[in-house]
Parts: structure tokens; sequence; C-alpha cells
């Protein structure tokens, strides 16, 4: 049988509070506008899931993942000029 050997939580890097922490949160912060976008992608798309896709479907999702791409854009040129060196 194998034991389990249990290490001290008294190291910072161990100790995990379950809380995101401030840097995390302005991540999640920045990269809300895409990640609302493609929420709304995925609602079109779910809504066209069981029917045939009519006109305004197609420019529903069109639209749709036009805006998915123009906040890509949108949060790849802000992380270039955080990071003048390229992507962190």
């Amino acid at each position: 049988m194998k034991s389990i050997i249990t290490l001290p939580t008294t190291s910072g890097a161990l100790a995990f509070d379950g809380e995101p922490s401030d840097a995390e949160l302005d991540a999640i912060e920045r990269e809300l506008p895409l990640i609302e976008a493609e929420v709304d992608l995925l609602d079109v798309e779910i809504m066209t899931l069981d029917r045939p896709a009519t006109e305004l479907d197609e420019r529903r999702v069109r639209r749709a993942r036009n805006r998915v791409l123009v906040e890509r854009r949108k949060l790849t040129n802000r992380v270039a000029t955080v990071h003048p060196g390229g992507v962190a």
C-alpha cells in the first residue's frame, strides 16, 4: 500500500483561498466584451439549430460572428499596446 504525503500549507504558493486574484479579475474585465460577443454568437447559433435557417437568421449569425472578430481584434490590439514586445 502506498502512503500519501501531505505538504504543509505554509508556503504562499500552496495556499489557495478560492478567490481570484486582482490580476485575474482585471484580465476577465478586459476580456468581458469578447466573452459577451461569443455568448451572443452561441445564442444565435442555438436559436437556429432546430429549424431551417432563414435569410434573417443568416444575417444574425453573420453579424454575431463579425462582432466576435471585432472584439478579438480590439483585445489583441489592447494587449499589443500594453506589451509592446508581443503578447505576454
